[in-house]
């Protein structure tokens, strides 16, 4: 038997190309390897107030997104995770076996709360209480992850060994992380200092899959760089963030190494660096955005394709979480 796989996207705006290199084109590999499924998650996605036919419409394009990009759903399961009840039931219980105190340390709510903490949602606060129940519900063995959901997965695997020792069952398996590839954090194209992000009021700050060669070409010439050439050693490189990022993004791009990218380019001035890589990112992303749009308007197979999955996944995930209420002393319905 395959190693399962699980992962998930927010449906809460356009996909851009962090999205893609720090996930979707993994999850593409990785469905030739595992048994995966992969969620829109639009239960995390209310954590904080969405518009609902905005969200209605974003679970649609997200999910257009990872068909366009070469996620087959006759090979993997693809659902949101509204469907399946499951998530919801493993989250509660989740929420008596997780500790406040290891509530208290995960760095993404007080980032996302900021100065406001007392005004955010309990299920931000809760949020990776479901985000284990939503692995766990398939006893997922691998999650792919950003650097910045490490936390929440180590979260689980702690809840995942509480509920095991309470109750005196191996019945979880702790879920390993998988972080693969080069810019698997990709930065805006404003500030590399800050990762690229659906929320940030410039729309110049990332490439969206949508978006067309033009603009795409546009995007990567405005982006912000220093005067200096390009370095010729990494610990040069890493003193620039900008000009890091750019190179990383080629490199990904190119299937090839930081290291191999950087000797590609070592001296050269960022007009010729962009013009590359905007050759590059128009040939690897066109395709992608044109299936997109597609999709897009063919909502009808979309909701088909989300309807089918949920199906699966349910047959998946409800005999789990039976055992596991079970388990805790609920009574058989």
């Amino acid at each position: 038997m395959k190693n399962r796989i699980f992962s998930g996207v927010q449906p809460t705006g356009n996909l851009h190309l962090g999205n893609y290199l720090g996930a979707i084109r993994n999850w593409v590999r990785l469905q030739k390897d595992f048994d995966c499924i992969f969620c829109m998650v639009d239960m995390h996605a209310i954590t904080v107030w969405q518009d609902p036919k905005e969200l209605t419409s974003n679970t649609r394009m997200v999910t257009a997104g990872l068909l366009a990009a070469g996620i087959d759903p006759r090979n993997c399961i693809v659902f949101n995770q509204s469907q399946v009840f499951a998530h919801a039931q493993l989250a509660w219980i989740f929420n008596c076996v997780a500790r406040l105190g290891w509530l208290n340390r995960m760095t993404q709510f007080k980032e996302k709360a900021g100065k406001q903490r007392e005004n955010a949602s309990v299920g931000l606060y809760a949020y990776p209480n479901l985000m284990a129940a939503d692995i766990l519900a398939y006893k997922a063995t691998h999650v792919p992850v950003g650097e910045d959901q490490k936390q929440h997965l180590e979260l689980t695997r702690d809840i995942a060994q509480k509920f095991n020792n309470d109750f005196g069952v191996e019945f979880f398996p702790l879920p390993e992380p998988q972080i693969l590839g080069e810019a698997t954090r990709v930065m805006s194209l404003r500030d590399g200092s800050k990762k690229m992000s659906k929320s940030e009021p410039s729309d110049y700050s990332r490439i969206n899959l949508t978006d067309g060669p033009d603009l795409i070409a546009d995007k990567i010439r405005k982006a912000r760089t220093d005067p200096h050439p390009l370095p010729d050693s990494i610990a040069e490189l890493e003193k620039r963030p900008e000009a890091d990022n750019l190179l990383g993004i080629y490199a990904a791009l190119a299937d090839m190494g930081r290291e191999q990218a950087l000797a590609r380019f070592a001296g050269a001035q960022f007009s010729d660096f962009k013009a590359q890589l905007t050759d590059l990112a128009v040939a690897s992303l066109g395709p992608i955005g044109e299936e997109m749009q597609r999709l897009v308007r063919d909502t009808s197979h979309v909701d088909k394709v989300l309807r089918e999955g949920a199906e699966r996944a349910n047959a998946l995930a409800e005999p789990i979480v039976r055992q596991a209420m079970e388990i805790v002393g609920f009574l058989k319905a």
